[in-house]
């Protein structure tokens, strides 16, 4: 019975680690996550939706979240595959790639807490996108158009 007990556990916890999701698959999902609030953002800007501010100040925070956990999320074994469009200079100079998420994740928390209206959320919002345009040149596979 203890053996039946002990193989069902490995067999539990083998599955479970065979159903977590890779890295690639989480950061992309971040990612969506991020440019889903950037949609939303660049649509309060050119007032193609009412402005909120809860969900401005959401906006930010979606930045900040991503920006803390983005650095874990690219191991040595996640430079290729599942169609990532990661270059591979991230892991030549992964002390710039983290600091960049650091600045991100700074300045999305100082700008959550400046913004109180829609004037101060272009603002901020600006300034904040700034930090996604630099990583992206450096670090992404650029899109063909």
């Amino acid at each position: 019975m203890k053996r039946f007990v002990l193989v069902a556990t490995m067999l539990a916890l083998g599955m479970s680690f065979a159903a977590a999701e890779s890295p690639i698959a989480e950061r992309k999902a971040l990612m969506k996550k991020n440019g889903d609030a950037a949609k939303l953002g660049a649509q309060f800007v050119k007032g193609e939706a009412p402005f909120d501010l809860a969900k401005a100040k959401a906006i930010f925070a979606t930045y900040a979240a991503a920006a803390a956990k983005m650095p874990a999320l690219f191991p040595a074994d996640s430079k290729t595959g599942e169609k990532t469009e990661a270059l591979p200079v991230i892991w030549e100079k992964m002390d710039d790639f983290k600091a960049k998420f650091q600045k991100l994740g700074t300045d999305a928390k100082a700008a959550e807490a400046k913004v109180t209206d829609l004037d101060s959320f272009k603002t901020q919002f600006s300034a904040v996108q700034k930090n996604c345009g630099g990583c992206h040149q450096t670090y992404r596979v650029k899109k063909k158009s």
